[in-house]
């Protein structure tokens, strides 16, 4: 069994490249401190495994925040280790703008029921 991050950008917000990076960065980060402060065995298993296993990441695109939002529900519907990231809109966009959401690590085959019919970023 193999496992992964799927990272989720607006493609509607039209990010720079930098920009998408960074959000994309917080949200992976943020998805692992929540399995680092959880209580949650199973979670911490597949992150020592997914880290073991190379870190599989993918980016993904939706086109709006109705459709990133229900990325993230699912996720937290399935149980799974799930981050959503609102800019503090500093740079380019308004405070408050969700811009990403992480889904795992975990199990790959869970986390493709959500985002795998996505398209890459």
């Amino acid at each position: 069994m193999g496992f992964k991050q799927s990272i989720v950008l607006r493609k509607d917000l039209k990010m720079g490249h930098g920009k998408a990076a960074a959000q994309a960065s917080h949200a992976s980060c943020d998805a692992v401190f929540q399995i680092l402060e959880s209580n949650r065995k199973d979670w911490k298993e597949w992150l020592d495994l997914w880290k073991k296993g190379g870190q599989m990441k993918v980016v993904l695109r939706v086109n709006s925040r109705e459709e990133i939002e229900e990325i993230y529900e699912q996720a937290i519907e399935l149980g799974l280790p799930c981050s959503i990231i609102s800019d503090a809109g500093r740079t380019q966009l308004p405070p408050g703008t969700i811009t990403a959401v992480c889904i795992g690590p975990a199990p790959e085959e869970t986390v493709d029921k959500i985002t795998g019919k996505l398209k890459l970023y």
